[in-house]
């Protein structure tokens, strides 16, 4: 009889060699790919062609739009007159990239009607019926950038404006744009030679001199955060003190920019108590905090400081971007705890231990809850999305496991590329082709001052958050408990803009949805950083504003901002107005207490800084 022959399952230092050979490769096509897997690419380029492929009607249809948009071209063509001495005045336009009067002689009108007649049409050819809405997004998104970085502007010989300027300047122009160009390659490959031991580059702009320099004090400070408190201006302020949330995924002084800009600076002249939150920048060792340390550790603790050092049983509260998430997060735990007196001999809190809901009873009231470019509903996360599905995050999970933290030049390329068209081509065209040298200010010194994401707390936001959208369908968990934005009791103002790439303003809008409570909504003009930096006195700003009570029924977006009424100015005087609303009768301006006193604002964390 013949014995069966049993084999067992493989070795397994050929599977972790093999784990690790794959892992490497993945890595490395990423690198080529722009951070993206080929396989997610691939995958949506082959949805769109099977479903085009048995869509003879889509095909027909798409046809003969190409041979609608060709005619229309040809026609704009046709209807200028050839490049001569004199330039033909510019046609308005909505594409800075065109608005250079040659543009509208020929042959260069031909290159941009041609241009955007593609734009349109792949545009359009990206919504085939059936293909899923992640791959059409992956799809158009894309594709997008292959034209952009196509376009007839970011070549010499087919931009006017590059031409016009080298005769001018008797090539000149080119030869300066030359110039930067081999300096900027020269730096780039210095960096890759050192990798990890390159220098960090000095900021234009230096911290506690020229940007963050509002007068304040650090008076807390734990593992994660520094809280600064800033030195009141005005002889009388607001009984309820200001906690500023800031993202983590960015300095907190994108709030503290130059005096002229700063909202902190502002809110403290209105007579505001101002507390910031300062973030640690990160390194391998903190790789395993989490979204729980950054609530409890971060915005928790910062609350009950506030509480404890200004005495004030309320106050209000204000977060940007991710740091917006997390105080929509920690707002709606408040509106659902029960005070202690209520809590003895019933079983609501049975999943809470002792220690989380006694630490809930130490955090003030909400006065009020600012958020601003704040995502809570992440079913829609704009351009963001097209870096989230379960591939990407499998490459991006098996580089924060060799480093232990995403990297700020990572996240800083991811924006870059979200807006390639304004900080990649557009960039290259002054700098390389005409030959612009780059006029630096605040707000592009603060951008190159990257931060780390901590390895788990990266991975929990983008999978409870980005893929399971847990916030907003109430399943996500603070202390053991889940969270519901319902909860919400405090009055909500909510801050949009126009052109966000990070955190659209009709994602944002969608707060209505998931709150009852009353809720003041602020689309500003302006993107993610721009449109929150929006000092009085500075022309051409202006926003919509609109409020609705608690119990209110929804309105869709795109109906909101045709009714919304327009105001000509800074959002931030309707922010201070709204606040004082909601404030009590000014008392006189408390000094700041010595024995508190950790150090000097802008504090430590803030001037941590990694070459990646």
């Amino acid at each position: 009889m013949k014995k069966s022959i049993s084999l067992g399952p493989p070795p397994q230092e050929p599977l972790a060699a093999s784990r690790s050979l794959d892992e490497a490769f993945h890595a490395q096509l990423a690198k080529l790919n722009l951070g993206l897997p080929p396989i997610s690419l691939g995958l949506a380029y082959a949805d769109w062609a099977m479903h085009l492929a048995i869509s003879p009607g889509q095909q027909m249809i798409l046809a003969q739009r190409a041979l609608a948009l060709s005619q229309h071209a040809l026609r704009c063509a046709l209807q200028q007159p050839l490049a001569t001495g004199e330039e033909a005045p510019p046609e308005p336009t909505a594409d800075p990239r065109f608005t250079d009067p040659g543009w509208q002689q020929w042959p260069f009108n031909v290159f941009e009607a041609s241009f955007k007649a593609s734009n349109t049409w792949w545009h359009e050819a990206a919504q085939i019926e059936g293909v899923s809405s992640h791959h059409r997004h992956l799809l158009d998104f894309y594709t997008r950038q292959g034209l952009d970085a196509l376009s007839p502007s970011n070549w010499p010989l087919s931009n006017p404006e590059v031409l016009k300027k080298g005769r001018q300047s008797w090539g000149q122009s080119w030869l300066k744009g030359y110039q930067h160009l081999a300096l900027d390659l020269l730096e780039r490959q210095q960096q890759k030679n050192l990798g990890a031991s390159a220098k960090r580059k000095a900021l234009p702009f230096k911290v506690g001199q020229d940007v963050a320099v509002t007068p304040g004090k650090v008076v807390f400070r734990n593992a994660l955060i520094e809280l600064i408190k800033y030195t009141p201006t005005t002889a009388a302020v607001y009984p309820e003190p200001l906690l500023i949330v800031p993202s983590c995924i960015m300095k907190y002084y994108i709030l503290d920019l130059s005096p002229a800009n700063s909202m902190v600076r502002y809110l403290v002249a209105q007579g505001h108590t101002v507390f910031m939150i300062s973030w640690r920048n990160p390194d391998a060792a903190d790789r395993e905090l989490g979204m729980q340390d950054y609530l409890q550790l971060g915005v928790m603790q910062a609350m009950a400081a506030v509480k404890s050092l200004t005495d004030a049983p309320r106050i209000h509260s204000l977060g940007y971007c991710l740091g917006g998430t997390f105080l929509a997060i920690v707002a709606a735990a408040l509106g659902a705890r029960q005070p202690l007196s209520q809590r003895r001999g019933q079983d609501k809190d049975q999943y809470r231990r002792r220690e989380d809901a006694l630490a809930f009873d130490a955090l003030p009231e909400l006065a009020s809850v600012t958020l601003l470019a704040a995502s809570t509903d992440f079913s829609e996360p704009g351009e963001l999305g097209v870096f989230i599905d379960d591939a990407q995050l499998k490459t991006l999970r098996a580089s924060m496991a060799r480093t232990g933290y995403f990297s700020g030049r990572q996240m800083a390329e991811s924006f870059q590329f979200l807006n390639s068209r304004d900080l990649i081509w557009s960039r290259s065209t002054r700098r390389y082709l005409l030959g612009q040298d780059e006029v630096g200010n605040d707000m592009m010194s603060w951008n190159m001052d990257v931060t780390r994401l901590p390895e788990r707390m990266h991975n929990e936001y983008l999978s409870s958050l980005f893929l399971n959208n847990a916030l907003a369908t109430g399943n996500y968990r603070v202390a053991g408990v889940g969270v519901a934005l319902m909860d919400i009791r405090a009055p909500l103002l909510v801050v949009g803009t126009v052109r966000d790439h990070v955190s659209p303003w009709q994602s944002v809008y969608k707060i209505h949805r998931l709150t009852d409570t009353q809720t003041t909504f602020i689309l500003a003009a302006g993107g993610h950083n721009a449109g929150i930096v929006s000092e009085p006195g500075h022309a051409g700003r202006s926003y919509q504003i609109d409020s609705v009570e608690q119990g209110h029924a929804w309105v869709d977006p795109d109906t909101w901002a045709a009714q919304a009424p327009v105001v000509e100015g800074s959002w931030w005087e309707a922010m201070h107005q709204w606040l004082r609303e909601r404030s009590g009768k000014p008392v006189p301006a408390p000094v700041i207490d010595v024995k508190t006193v950790l150090g000097d604002a802008p504090g430590d964390y803030v001037m941590v800084r990694y070459a990646d």
